[in-house]
């Protein structure tokens, strides 16, 4: 989207805002064209955007990964199969590092995990303006106002996502917890520890805020780290429309911001993989 025309905070609301498509009160199912609509759709409003690129790129992530599988060969491995091979060996690394039990789902789940996150977090180095300019060129040839036309393009700037996956851990954890520990077990963990029978409410309360604090903790952790850094990227496309010499000094901190950027995205990436593994680890203690 073009700054021109528009002041810098009408520019940066612009990209930060979701294609919504939800049931407004007035006007039925529909694409919110403000911010406001989307708010009046409530909570099951759809981010269609957001689920868009997050269902693309696991389908990016299965198609590479299978076609590395079906055609892998013995010996020394060659080109993509052996970059593959290196993050599979990664992987394998972190779950021994971190894992203590015998799961069989645990090692593939890592692996899912670190790669769709880190598929997510890359979308973060296209350049801000061009793919939500040409979501507003498609919507024009449909009749579509073009400044009403929303886009995000990084999944992970969506707390719906990082929450959902986050969600998606955290029962995962609940189930093994229960099925390895017993109902009762899950429970007394719960009332009795750490300071045993005598201090059930105190660790009721402890142990109820840690369990909670895990899903939140790993969300946050990652909208906030990915929602900074497309801020950024953001602030830095308005200096292109501030005359050339702004523009060329705008272009040096993009790149310099987009390199030191690619360690922010493999780090969440590793954190959220990392975090996975630890707390089903903790679900399959006794303690």
């Amino acid at each position: 989207m073009s700054s021109e025309g528009i002041t810098s905070g009408e520019y940066i609301k612009h990209h930060l805002q979701n294609m919504t498509y939800g049931n407004h009160p007035e006007g039925g199912w529909m694409f919110a064209q403000t911010a406001e609509q989307a708010k009046e759709m409530g909570f099951w409003a759809f981010h269609v955007d957001s689920l868009g690129w997050s269902f693309g790129l696991a389908i990016v992530f299965f198609f590479m990964f299978r076609s590395v599988a079906k055609t892998a060969t013995t010996g020394v491995p060659q080109g993509f199969q052996n970059f593959v091979e290196m993050i599979i060996e990664f992987v394998n690394d972190s779950v021994r590092g971190s894992f203590s039990g015998k799961n069989d789902i645990v090692a593939p789940l890592a692996l899912t995990v670190f790669a769709w996150v880190f598929l997510m977090n890359l979308m973060d180095l296209i350049p801000v303006d061009w793919l939500p300019m040409l979501a507003q060129q498609i919507g024009a040839a449909f009749g579509a106002d073009p400044h009403h036309v929303f886009f995000k393009v990084v999944p992970s700037t969506d707390p719906n996502v990082t929450f959902g996956m986050a969600l998606g851990v955290f029962w995962l954890m609940l189930y093994y917890s229960i099925k390895i520990k017993g109902i009762g077990g899950f429970f007394g963990e719960l009332a009795f520890q750490p300071f045993g029978k005598a201090g059930m409410p105190v660790n009721l309360v402890l142990e109820l805020v840690s369990l909670i604090s895990k899903p939140i903790s790993l969300a946050l952790r990652l909208f906030g780290n990915m929602y900074a850094g497309e801020t950024i990227f953001i602030l830095i496309a308005i200096m292109y429309s501030a005359g050339l010499a702004t523009g060329m000094f705008g272009g040096v901190l993009q790149l310099g911001w987009a390199i030191f950027h690619i360690l922010i995205i493999t780090l969440q990436a590793f954190i959220f993989m990392t975090l996975t593994i630890v707390y089903l680890d903790m679900a399959h203690q006794e303690h």
